[in-house]
């Protein structure tokens, strides 16, 4: 009989990049409540990233607060080095830091698309490409129990999986590792005075596919394009009066929770969606209907 699947992620240790607020804070904060230990990284945001690390281990679990910008090669690959040296090597990474401006196309400076581009683009291309090898060699060790942290006063993680004969094939793909993207709606609904965003957006779900080809059954690799969501980025005190109507006008009349777009990337990350590959899911409230 085959082994049930769960949203466990015991014995697993997660990158969310730019998780010290927002969709990032939410997922790290699910992923932990999950089993996970989770690598918070960030941004100039010490004091946030420092407290959700505070919140993981009152709940019980094992977190670290590395900050390194992911728009940066030298950042990542220093990024990397910590990440294997404090926990051992990496099952799932997330993608998730991200900037947004709204501005007229005409007004748009090369500074500006450089930026934009860089952070929500060229940082999932760097953190693809530092972490992927280390996330292989760990995918191959699916036998050796749970990787051990190098910090002493870190506690190990529960129900480690079992060692060595007899590992079944549920076990082993159970340890696929995963890569999930975060994208937007707007990259496959464009949007009026968001051209950066949404063309970077847009080379996320390009990127994804093209990795969820090139390194599947090994690595899973999908993306979230979620709706508008209640975060310091898409705040509505800060937007036209247009670029409102536009994100309200969507089926379900109201912008999400973090908390929603967590459970997405909750699933994605689990055993539950072992045989997703290359997919985008859409947490948007009905904003797109393919």
């Amino acid at each position: 009989m085959a082994a049930a699947l769960s949203l466990s992620l015991s014995c697993r240790t997660a990158l969310i990049t730019g998780a010290a607020t927002g969709i990032g804070r939410a997922i790290a904060l699910a992923f932990a409540q999950a089993g996970a230990a989770v690598v918070v990284n960030h941004l100039g945001r010490s004091m946030q990233a420092d407290a959700l690390v505070q919140e993981i281990h009152h709940l019980g679990g094992q977190a670290w607060a590395l900050e390194a910008d992911v728009s940066q090669s030298a950042d990542v690959s220093r990024l990397a080095a910590q990440v294997q040296q404090t926990c051992g090597g990496l099952d799932v990474l997330v993608n998730n830091a991200g900037i947004l401006q709204e501005k007229p196309f005409l007004q748009t400076t090369e500074a500006d698309w450089d930026q934009m581009l860089g952070v929500d683009l060229k940082s999932v291309f760097l953190t693809c490409r530092a972490f992927l090898p280390g996330m292989l060699a760990h995918q191959s060790g699916v036998g050796e129990g749970c990787p051990q942290q190098s910090d002493p006063n870190i506690r190990p993680h529960p129900n480690p999986l079992p060692g060595g004969e007899g590992i079944s094939p549920h076990q082993v793909e159970s340890r696929q590792g995963v890569i999930i993207n975060i994208a937007s709606d707007l990259a496959l609904l464009g949007r009026a005075q968001f051209a950066p965003y949404c063309a970077a957006k847009a080379g996320v779900i390009g990127l994804t596919r093209s990795l969820a080809r090139e390194f599947a059954p090994q690595i899973r690799v999908n993306a979230i394009a979620p709706g508008p969501v209640a975060t310091a980025m898409v705040s509505l005190e800060a937007m036209s009066q247009s670029a409102i109507d536009k994100e309200l006008e969507i089926p379900q009349h109201r912008i999400a929770e973090p908390q929603e777009i967590a459970a997405t990337a909750l699933f994605l990350a689990s055993d539950l969606s072992r045989f997703y590959c290359g997919q985008v899911l859409g947490p948007n409230g009905g904003s797109v209907m393919p």
